[in-house]
């Protein structure tokens, strides 16, 4: 008779653990960098310096980027910019990248110094990017409709040389995040004025396909997941549209908070997840197979926190909160669980 209650004990004890760990939220919070009162307004994209240890976080009205000392999450300095939207740095050049809407370029920032070293002309609006570590080539939105025109471009510019190479032409006046292949030369890209995703050929600067976004709308962010050809497509409208990446056909839709605005697949864990400023929270999703996607649930943010980056070395996220009333401007760092 113990033995058995034994058994039902240590039987219960495991189910409880097994629960735990289950219903375990997937982000714990484990700190936050507070910005300079000053700093107001939304925020954009942010990029990361692993080597220099530096986080960088585009104040998209306050017009500036801001740099934190990831070791101490102190800040550092701020960056002026016109309208910054998304920035990139290359550790083997020690420079800044960072997108400018209102001026139409991209700026080139030497890394120590933060001084400019070049601009590259490009048109108004200059947001969405996506980097190439191959070849070194930035592949970069810009003009559409606050250019007004009917048609928008990727521009693609050599980080190296820090010249402009090509531009590719699609209709549409608005395009969006984008997704590239590293072992193939395809380029995945939102036109949410057509809802729609672009597929170009990297070698041609080619549009080879076209898939319509049928299971949701208004197509704004993307992750890749390579390995099991599933493109996750993130829509303002409240769905992330999963496609298959090797024959564009529209597979299944999971729920996300509405207004998602960034998107990021973590190979290693094989989990989605997904910012909301519209809801203020981060939707987590776990790929237990290519065709199967469970749920692990919604972890606060903040208003109006609508963009974020992972950083899968470090085993964190980081999610910046705007400013609400006397609380300064943020940047929520978690921890992956």
């Amino acid at each position: 008779m113990n033995k058995f209650k034994l058994f039902l004990a240590a039987t219960f004890l495991l189910s409880v653990q097994l629960f735990a760990a289950q219903t375990a939220a997937p982000l714990k919070l484990d700190t936050k960098y507070d910005m300079p009162a000053a700093v107001k307004g939304r925020f954009d994209h942010l990029g990361i310096d692993m080597g220099g240890k530096r986080l960088f976080v585009v104040g998209e009205e306050a017009q500036q980027v801001l740099v934190f000392d990831l070791s101490t999450g102190k800040f550092i300095r701020a960056i002026k910019v016109d309208h910054p939207h998304a920035v990139l740095y290359r550790e083997d050049l020690n420079r800044i990248y960072i997108t400018d809407e209102g001026k139409g370029v991209l700026n080139v920032y030497d890394g120590t110094t933060y001084e400019p070293l070049n601009t590259v002309a490009l048109k108004v609006d200059a947001d969405s990017i996506g980097y190439d570590p191959a070849t070194h080539y930035l592949y970069i939105d810009n003009g559409g409709d606050n250019a007004h025109e009917k048609f928008t471009m990727l521009s693609v510019v050599d980080t190296t040389a820090g010249a402009k190479l090509a531009d590719i032409k699609l209709d549409g006046d608005t395009l969006e995040a984008m997704a590239l292949e590293k072992s193939g030369d395809k380029l995945f890209l939102n036109n949410p004025a057509k809802n729609e995703v672009e597929v170009i050929d990297r070698k041609t600067n080619k549009v080879v396909a076209s898939w319509p976004v049928k299971l949701s709308k208004d197509n704004a962010t993307m992750a890749l997941d390579e390995s099991a050809h599933r493109l996750f497509v993130g829509c303002r409208s409240g769905a992330i549209v999963i496609f298959d990446s090797q024959t564009g056909k529209e597979l299944q839709a999971v729920p996300v908070g509405k207004g998602v605005d960034d998107l990021m697949f973590d190979p290693g864990n094989k989990r989605i997840y997904a910012t909301s400023g519209g809801t203020g929270q981060v939707n987590v999703y776990q790929e237990t197979d290519p065709d199967h996607y469970q749920s692990l649930g919604n972890v606060p943010s903040g208003p109006g926190a609508k963009t974020g980056l992972l950083a899968p070395q470090l085993g964190r996220l980081f999610v910046p909160v705007p400013p609400r009333g006397k609380t300064p401007g943020q940047v929520y760092v978690y921890q992956i669980q």
